[in-house]
């Protein structure tokens, strides 16, 4: 803080008063500045309190948020201060290294992105720090890759993935090439409020021209070292080249298309057919309602329209910044098949346990790993046990995965598959994250392999649950924009009994028994012989998981960077166990009854998404 008001010495209106003058006396964006200026001149203390009395807190994903003036929004003032905070960590952290490779910045098509990516950048060059600064946008996988192969402090990517158009993102990779973990996050969110002042220098980006020696563009470099790792993987080129199937591809108004046209390229393809309209980056994603090609059908409405144009029959979807990977097939009735993320991560951990295996690598089984997060299908699990390869669970998200990975990969170790049902897919340990373009290539030799031996995608996929047992999922969300809702529904689940760590015992009166209960918030899990869990305990995130006797596993939890709070289900059968249709009717019921019996949507007013 600037002035002379500290806590217990003014009240609200004079602390944000004091605000208001800081902000007028540190930003030189003019429009955000003059929209502070405009919320004081019109006395609209209630919206400058919202933007000026909180921030964005920097955790484990970075910064992610909407943007606009003031401390809880992302803009140029914001960005300065939390480069700055990363900086001097930087150079707190590495003041001993020996490495002098410096940070890599990339950016994607958002609003503001190229800017921020900018104003990052000067601020480590007038420190002395050299920069890799991509000339053009770039996949989010491009950064972690060039963290690694420039030997680099960390790197940072400007980008909100499949965000709103609205918001912005600024996402940190450490020197592994992995997404930050703790105690990274916090000590640089700590660093970052011990630097809040733009430093002399900081707003002057023309230092990006004036200090060649110090500024690389390394997209030409990391390109045909990404596509020349990758391409060193294709076992089936003649495959490729000689593939009668016909592929439409969408990068959803992001930046992947020229990248996963040059990995087509590289795989010995024939060009794929793009969706025009959602061709090139355009931050106001015109065309789609959610950049989000999560979101299933209502996000590919175009890419169905072009593919049934041209008569393709797999559609590629990646997200704004291509770090994630959606897929579908065509039937044969002429309908789409839209592949789940878990159904596309049984499909990939096939798949490279398969060429794996036609490699004829030396390396052992017991020291080939499969990674995916607690949320996602336990097929893998379910496959290694058939198979005799190592599977190991993670909490949600690709920075444990990646750090994870990291260290397996330090041990000698063989790191075939990641994935997280998010349609995040990491195929190899070249990127230590989730990559849409590496896994859109998997996805395509795959069908192209399966084309050659008259199967398709869905039959395969029918082949692995009938080999490794059904896998039935149910995931969805609820909306919930009041934080006191949220903790209520938690603690009534962590309280079932009257004290702490007492939980259900059941639903729908004893029709389905719960075995296990396993409470990350309050580090405890029923099913450890010390009741503690495996996996990390935080106390600042719910996230709860069931295990019921008949073989559903079934996890509650809230968001990190959206108001949601999201439940993920999956009924798991022995391969003896293939009636479908008495598999699906008993996962519909019970997914029911949780919604019913333990989120009370109309009780505790949760807003179901309309699709």
């Amino acid at each position: 803080m600037s002035g002379k008001c500290r806590f217990g010495e003014c009240n609200k209106s004079d602390l944000l008063r004091e605000k208001i003058q800081e902000w007028l006396n540190w930003d030189k964006n003019e429009n955000t500045r003059n929209e502070i200026q405009s919320l004081r001149d019109a006395g609209d203390e209630a919206q400058l309190q919202k933007l000026l009395l909180s921030r964005l807190q920097f955790g484990t994903a970075g910064l992610r948020g909407r943007m606009g003036p003031g401390y809880s929004q992302m803009n140029d003032l914001v960005i300065i201060q939390t480069a700055q905070g990363l900086c001097k960590y930087v150079e707190e952290s590495f003041h001993d290294s020996e490495k002098k490779a410096g940070i890599v910045i990339g950016y994607d098509g958002r609003h503001n992105s190229k800017r921020f990516a900018e104003l990052s950048a000067a601020i480590f060059l007038n420190r002395g720090i050299s920069v890799y600064l991509f000339s053009k946008v770039c996949p989010t996988p491009f950064v972690p890759f060039a963290v690694d192969h420039f030997q680099c402090f960390c790197g940072v990517m400007v980008t909100a993935s499949h965000n709103p158009k609205d918001d912005n993102g600024y996402k940190v990779y450490w020197d592994n090439g992995a997404q930050i973990t703790s105690p990274h996050d916090k000590n640089i969110q700590k660093t970052i409020l011990k630097n809040l002042e733009p430093w002399e220098k900081s707003w002057n980006v023309s230092i990006i021209h004036e200090q060649p020696l110090l500024v690389s563009d390394p997209l030409e470099e990391i390109s045909a070292e990404y596509f020349g790792v990758f391409a060193n993987n294709y076992l089936f080129l003649d495959i490729n080249k000689s593939c009668s199937l016909k592929f439409t591809y969408t990068p959803m108004h992001g930046v992947g298309y020229p990248y996963m046209m040059r990995a087509f390229e590289a795989a010995c393809f024939k060009p794929f057919v793009v969706v025009d309209k959602q061709r090139d980056p355009d931050p106001e994603f015109p065309t789609v309602k959610f950049p989000n090609p999560e979101e299933g059908k209502s996000a590919l409405n175009l890419a169905f329209q072009t593919a049934d144009s041209c008569n393709s029959t797999i559609i590629l979807a990646n997200d704004p910044d291509a770090d994630r990977l959606a897929v579908a097939e065509k039937l044969e009735n002429g309908e789409w098949r839209v592949f789940t993320g878990n159904e596309l991560g049984a499909l990939l951990g096939w798949w490279t346990l398969f060429c794996h295996k036609k490699r004829s690598t030396n390396v052992p089984l017991k020291d080939v790993y499969m990674l995916s997060s607690t949320v996602s299908s336990k097929i893998l699990q379910s496959m290694s046990k058939v198979e005799g390869f190592t599977f190991l669970e993670t909490l949600t998200g690709f920075k444990w995965m990646g750090n994870k990975a990291f260290e397996l990969k330090a041990r000698g170790l063989t790191v075939l598959f990641a994935f997280e049902e998010a349609i995040g897919f990491m195929c190899g340990t070249a990127v230590l994250d989730k990559d849409g373009i590496s896994a859109g290539i998997q996805i395509a030799e795959l069908a192209a392999y399966l084309a050659e031996n008259k199967m398709s995608l869905v039959q395969k996929l029918e082949d692995i649950y009938k080999l490794y047992g059904q896998h039935l999922s149910l995931n969805s969300y609820f909306l919930c924009y009041d934080p006191d809702i949220i903790k209520h529904i938690f603690e009534k689940l962590s309280n079932a009994k009257g004290e702490p760590k007492t939980y259900p015992d059941s639903l729908m009166n004893g029709k389905y028994k719960i075995t296990g209960v396993r409470d990350l918030r309050y580090g405890y899990d029923s099913n450890e012989p010390d009741l503690v869990p495996k996996l990390p305990v935080s106390s600042s995130s719910y996230m709860l998981t069931f295990r019921f006797g008949n073989g559903l596993v079934a996890t509650l939890r809230t968001s990190g960077t959206e108001p949601k709070i999201k439940y993920y289900t999956e009924l798991c059968s022995s391969p003896d166990e293939q009636n479908l249709d008495v598999l699906r009717s008993v996962l519909k019921e019970m997914v029911q009854a949780i919604i019913d019996e333990f989120l009370q949507p109309n009780v505790n007013g949760l807003i179901a998404p309309e699709d």
